[in-house]
């Protein structure tokens, strides 16, 4: 075993936990600067533009949520065979990595090739961004299956301990992507001007780089896997490992694109610059949320390890260190976002209507961020325990008890301004009810046998 993998058994937790993270945060950073970047280009098309883009995006979470989903089940359970000395299973669950990359990619690619205007309609396009729409689906569409495996490799890579592999491919196809944008959006240079087909076109090839980078990291035997031609064949009871903890990960991300769809057809009532509103605002909400997901992804194998080798006072410690860390950081951010929201807006557009609507937008919906932080610790905390259905049941609850009845509710009685406000009110109750059943799972584990085990540097 190498020693990156041990160390999450031993070494001090807040620097590895800064360790593990830190990469993943700054790759994490530069694919949402990518989308910031992607945004700012396709803004000099129009406002329509913006909301084609955001449209389509509830698709390409759908495909993230297959890639996120597979990763986190096979990441939780490569840490639980690190961590019980098992590298021959390890390698058997590295390799299922390929066959559901392309399985699960070639689903996403034929269905948005084939079905394309059904989509968008579905997902609230109104008449002015239809075609823009289209082209951007189709397009992206074929990179459906280098997006999922580059998110699965790279979380294979990270739940052996090592981050910084997975850093280098999102930060290379995101630079890719931030590179190529305003040459084939505007046609600079030797490029012809091909608008949002560029945009597209530019995102499939920088995710192509991604995964053939990620690839390169496992065949040549340049991370802690070895994996073997009869690792590669599907292997059911492995398949079903990977999805007991994983699939709720993918259900929880679906549900959260179907909540972004009935979002987005809340939203559209108000007209196409609404939507594009809200495409704003999620570009800063990913660039704000970055640290969240990359405090994730190194808290998920301190916590499969550690559960596995029975560490158990290690790993609660690392999840209040995570929890607590998150939420002073989100706190600052908040509020330079409350400060600075008309700033932040007029870098994309200086159209005063798209102004009025986009700056009160960002400061009510993203006032509750700093709640966000420590939730997704939470939940992650679930899923390293090999607890998916939990963490699945907590976010379900956030989603389908709360946002939706308050999207509706509230976009009743206040109109737009309701539709803004349903996302901060439902995180501040998926935090209460989060927390509650975290810190009940806490005191059962504290009365564990297990609970003073473990070595001396890991407590």
């Amino acid at each position: 075993m190498q020693e990156y993998t041990e160390r999450l058994g031993y070494a001090p937790l807040g620097r590895l936990l800064l360790r593990l993270s830190l990469p993943s945060i700054a790759a994490t950073v530069t694919l949402s600067l990518y989308n910031i970047v992607d945004t700012f280009w396709v803004s000099k098309l129009g406002h329509e533009a913006i909301a084609a883009l955001t449209i389509v995006f509830p698709y390409q979470i759908l495909v993230i949520a297959l890639g996120v989903g597979t990763g986190i089940g096979i990441a939780a359970l490569v840490s639980r065979r690190f961590g019980e000395n098992n590298p021959e299973a390890t390698n058997h669950v590295a390799g299922q990595t390929f066959f559901l990359s392309v399985f699960w990619g070639l689903i996403f690619m034929m269905f948005a090739v084939f079905f394309s205007e059904g989509i968008l309609t579905t997902f609230g396009a109104t008449p002015d961004i239809m075609e823009y729409g289209t082209q951007y689906l189709v397009i992206t569409a074929y990179g459906a299956p280098q997006v999922i495996f580059a998110l699965v490799a790279s979380n294979l890579i990270r739940g052996s301990g090592d981050a910084i592999k997975p850093m280098i491919i999102m930060i290379t196809a995101s630079a890719i992507n931030i590179i190529l944008d305003p040459f084939m959006i505007l046609g600079l240079g030797p490029f012809p001007e091909m608008g949002v087909r560029g945009a597209a076109l530019a995102t499939v090839i920088a995710q192509s780089f991604g995964a053939i980078l990620a690839l390169y990291y496992l065949l040549a035997h340049r991370t802690a896997f070895r994996i073997r031609v009869g690792h590669l064949r599907p292997n059911m009871p492995i398949l079903g490992d990977i999805y007991r903890v994983g699939a709720p990960s993918s259900i929880l991300e679906i549900t959260e694109s179907l909540c972004f769809i009935l979002f987005n057809i809340a939203v559209s009532s108000f007209g196409s610059i609404a939507i594009a509103a809200v495409g704003i605002v999620l570009r800063i909400a990913d660039l704000a949320f970055m640290p969240i997901i990359g405090l994730s992804h190194g808290l998920l194998p301190i916590i499969g390890f550690n559960f596995g080798a029975g560490y158990l006072k290690r790993l609660w410690k690392a999840v209040k260190l995570a929890s607590v860390g998150i939420m002073l950081a989100l706190g600052v951010i908040t509020l330079f976002i409350e400060i600075f929201a008309p700033q932040i807006v007029g870098i994309f557009s200086d159209n005063p209507e798209l102004l009025t609507i986009t700056v009160p937008a960002m400061r009510i919906m993203l006032s509750a961020m700093l709640l966000i932080g420590p939730s997704v610790m939470f939940i992650t905390t679930f899923q390293g325990l090999s607890k998916g259905t939990m963490a699945l049941i907590l976010s379900l609850v956030r989603q389908f008890i709360f946002f939706l009845p308050l999207l509706y509710l509230l976009r009743y009685l206040l109109g737009l301004h309701g539709v803004w406000l349903s996302l901060p009110a439902s995180d501040v109750l998926g935090f209460i009810v989060t927390f509650s059943i975290l810190y009940r799972e806490y005191r059962r584990q504290r009365k564990s046998a297990k609970w003073s085990g473990g070595p001396l540097a890991a407590s």
